[in-house]
């Protein structure tokens, strides 16, 4: 049987071992969780793993990082990792994490119900559990959203008309990254870098983040920017005055770019049975706890948005192509330095 212990860490990886069954950090001489969650995901966490110890009697334990030092974490550990579930924000992550078999196949009707096909993996490796929406966002003082191009938003703000208005993020971004790995997924690279030159070419300002962005446009320092729909849900919960509204881009073509946090057991669990119950709880009876703190869509379409974010109307989105925003993020790195997006 593999150790079932806290690894120390190193370097920028944050190790977090907060049993969410109500006892804080794990001290010495106290009993290890049932479960070990290595997270790339930072948001109210506690709340949603408590929940489930509250209704199931399954204790969780959760180390936090980045997803690429989680993932070389678990390579490194191999059959002696502590890990149980891999969490992780991106669909381009969870990919690569089945590819390097590091995620074990998992067989689960409720999972398959509760997911739509896109956002879980074809072999049942991992599956999505909370969708974020990469959208426009606008000052209505300034813009009129007839000016918007209804048919591919994205590409629309290569437009002139749009020069010296723009506020996006900064190209080291993994949301800048995977929006333009689903670009050149959906139109070529080509076609692709013509939009991202269309973007400098209109003097676009990058921003460090979203929340910057949004003060951005409601101060009119820019008109329009491209963000995240849960930062503007909570700059709205900070601020219902705030002066900046939200457009569905490319509702008329291929939908609204999307990405989800999702998980999967690891391959080297040794409670596969409790991981598996884990996640389909996150899926079903937990969505709203793990995804309405952060103003996130549920994954699962019998589940309401939370209120805030149910606001801003439904929205046709683009299908999800976890292997583009894995296999193609190396492209789209070259491809925004190439255009000059820094």
């Amino acid at each position: 049987m593999r150790r079932r212990h806290l690894f120390a860490t190193t370097g920028a990886l944050t190790a977090l071992a907060a049993t969410v069954s109500g006892c804080g950090v794990l001290g010495a001489g106290q009993e290890p969780a049932d479960l070990q969650i290595y997270s790339a995901r930072h948001y109210d966490l506690e709340g949603a793993f408590g929940q489930f110890t509250e209704e199931t009697g399954v204790t969780v334990e959760f180390i936090s990082g980045d997803d690429a030092e989680l993932l070389e974490r678990l390579k490194a550990e191999g059959d002696d990792t502590p890990a149980d579930v891999f969490m992780t924000v991106d669909a381009g992550n969870l990919w690569n994490a089945a590819r390097q078999d590091e995620l074990a196949p998992v067989t689960s009707a409720a999972l398959e119900e509760a997911v739509p096909e896109d956002l879980r993996d074809a072999e049942g490796r991992w599956y999505g559990l909370a969708m974020r929406a990469r959208t426009v966002t606008y000052n209505p003082d300034n813009v009129d959203t007839a000016a918007f191009d209804t048919q591919d938003t994205y590409a629309g703000l290569a437009d002139p008309q749009w020069k010296g208005r723009l506020c996006m993020r900064d190209a080291t971004s993994s949301y800048t990254q995977s929006l333009v790995a689903s670009l050149i997924d959906l139109h070529g690279r080509e076609r692709a870098l013509e939009i991202v030159e269309g973007w400098v070419a209109n003097d676009v300002q990058i921003m460090s983040n979203d929340m910057l962005l949004l003060e951005a446009i409601d101060a009119g320092t820019c008109d329009v920017g491209i963000n995240n729909h849960y930062y503007l849900a909570r700059k709205l919960a900070e601020d219902p005055e705030l002066n900046v509204d939200l457009f569905w881009a490319s509702q008329d073509g291929a939908g609204t770019h999307v990405n989800i946090s999702g998980a999967g057991v690891v391959a080297g669990s040794d409670n596969a049975e409790d991981a598996q119950r884990l996640v389909e709880w996150l899926a079903t009876d937990g969505q709203n706890a793990f995804v309405d703190a952060n103003h996130e869509f549920p994954v699962n379409p019998s589940v309401t948005p939370e209120p805030t974010i149910a606001q801003f109307g439904e929205f046709q989105r683009m299908p999800l192509n976890a292997q583009a925003y894995g296999d193609l993020n190396a492209e789209a790195i070259d491809l925004l330095a190439e255009a000059g997006y820094r």
